[in-house]
């Protein structure tokens, strides 16, 4: 009898009886006989590998390490590179605002990176180490992305720097009406900002100075540009308006005669009329504004001509006494 074979006890035939198994039974009993050893292999390779990794992964781990930490370098470097990139930022707008009366990169264009597609769509699929990945391209996106606009400022910078003798001929430099035909000191000129109407008798905002001078005395343009208005103006009398270019216009006013044309170009020196007393004025002068980008600003900053440093600060501090003007 073969150790394998198996008999029961009938208890009706009072025999023994040799068990048969059905093909089928022993198929599925094979079956789960052998998907509990892959199950158990898998699992103890599975310790196995996480305890005791083979000489291939301790390499490989060793080179994700020393990855790692060059990544986390990488990392500082575009860090440190996007602060001297803003740094150089913050340098050219000052330039481009005390030079060259420029706005600066506006900040919203600035941040605003690449748009529109995700440009790193591959990282979607990656289950470790995605993210990281991404914050690390996004950030050298930006970089690049602001680098660009650095460059293309620089360019314009340098534009500008090509054009300096024209532009610095253009924004008003002298003043209008020559300092030996003051009927009074130019100490004593009514300046910008708020002062007291010569007619209203109430505090009112000046946008000019006022250069006091006898009728006929003759108007010099303080700087290159093109007549843009002339004639009649209420309040201002016959009035005169250059534009200079660069965002810079000037208006004279009260002029007894006006000696210019609407789109003439003219140069520095150049006579636009007369000083007078037409309009809402109460003694002969010319009332002269420098507007930059259609705001008044303070027209004492471009009178600087024939002036030491001394002269020219004595010049602003009477200037900005609250005195009466003269219209």
């Amino acid at each position: 009898m073969s150790r394998k074979e198996k008999f029961v006890y009938n208890i009706h035939t009072l025999t023994y009886e040799k068990v048969v198994v059905p093909f089928k039974t022993r198929i599925w009993q094979a079956f789960g006989f052998f998907s509990g050893v892959v199950v158990t292999s898998f699992a103890m390779l599975a310790l196995l590998y996480t305890f005791f990794p083979s000489p291939r992964e301790q390499e490989l781990l060793r080179e994700i390490g020393q990855m790692n930490d060059k990544f986390q370098q990488v990392n500082g470097q575009v860090e440190l590179m996007g602060k001297v990139l803003g740094n150089l930022r913050e340098r050219d707008a000052s330039v481009h605002r005390a030079v060259f009366g420029m706005n600066p990169i506006d900040e919203d264009i600035w941040m605003a990176g690449v748009g529109g597609h995700d440009p790193h769509a591959e990282l979607n699929g990656l289950k470790y180490g995605s993210e990281s990945i991404r914050s690390s391209l996004e950030k050298i996106d930006l970089l690049s992305y602001q680098l660009t606009l650095q460059s293309q400022s620089l360019d314009t910078i340098q534009r500008l720097a090509n054009n300096q003798q024209q532009m610095l001929a253009s924004i008003p430099s002298i003043k209008p009406v020559r300092e030996d035909k003051l009927q009074k000191s130019i100490d004593a000129l009514s300046g910008f900002g708020y002062r007291i109407h010569p007619v209203y008798k109430f505090r009112k905002f000046h946008a000019g100075v006022d250069f006091p001078a006898r009728v006929g005395t003759p108007i010099q343009s303080p700087g290159d540009g093109v007549v843009v208005e002339t004639g009649w103006h209420q309040g201002y009398g016959n009035c005169v308006r250059v534009s200079h270019g660069y965002g810079y216009e000037t208006l004279y006013g009260h002029m007894s005669r006006i000696t210019v044309r609407n789109g003439e170009k003219i140069k520095k020196g150049h006579k636009l009329g007369e000083v007078g007393d037409t309009g809402l004025s109460t003694a002969p002068h010319l009332h002269y504004e420098v507007h930059y980008k259609g705001k008044p600003i303070n027209p004492i900053n471009f009178c600087m001509d024939g002036l030491t440093p001394q002269e020219y600060q004595k010049l602003v501090n009477s200037a900005n006494v609250s005195n009466q003007s003269l219209d």
